[in-house]
């Protein structure tokens, strides 16, 4: 068995570390541990008001459309591919079959959609939009994929990869559940 001797402070010992990426809350001096709290917040502030703002869109959404920003989302796809299928509804939106399949069923049974089986595979429903979902579409404000994804979609591409990268470096953080990603916004 190996003894440890007691360690001997050293004023070199007393200084914390300097802030490094992978060690950034043990910052050194007051003034950049303070500096970095203060970035802390800007950041968290910017992370509410993107929050808030995806927020009221969907809640307007909802106050106007009588119905989910999701399922407004969902019915304004199928609006522009009669026919498409919940498999490909669910690429489209990025979310899961199963997710897609209950926004769809939720659809059909307000009467703002319908769901056929005809051709080859009558296994695979094809959907369209009823009158009444055509008219739901008409009041609903836009972007019907919400206000994040449309923001996103007008940053330039090295913008849209250092952010990614950052946010993968905050989730990695957070030890976020993968499934996570296929929710929609709208129904969080």
């Amino acid at each position: 068995m190996i003894s440890r001797m007691p360690a001997r402070k050293t004023a070199a010992a007393a200084v914390p570390p300097k802030a490094t990426a992978g060690n950034a809350t043990d910052a050194g001096a007051p003034s950049e541990r303070a500096a970095h709290a203060e970035a802390s917040v800007r950041v968290l502030r910017r992370f509410r008001s993107v929050f808030n703002a995806v927020k009221t869109h969907f809640q307007q959404v909802e106050k106007t459309a009588g119905v989910g920003g999701a399922q407004v989302w969902a019915l304004s796809l199928v609006r522009g591919e009669p026919g498409i299928g919940i498999g490909a509804l669910a690429r489209a939106m990025d979310v899961h079959q199963t997710t897609a399949s209950n926004l769809v069923r939720a659809l059909v049974e307000q009467g703002l959609a319908e769901s056929h089986r005809s051709g080859i595979d009558r296994r695979t429903a094809q959907l369209k939009v009823t009158r009444a979902g055509m008219r739901l579409l008409e009041r609903a404000p836009g972007p019907f994929a919400g206000v994040l994804p449309e923001a996103l979609q007008r940053l330039d591409e090295a913008t849209l990869k250092r952010l990614d990268a950052d946010l993968a470096a905050l989730l990695k953080l957070l030890q976020t559940d993968k499934r996570a990603e296929h929710i929609p916004l709208a129904e969080m």
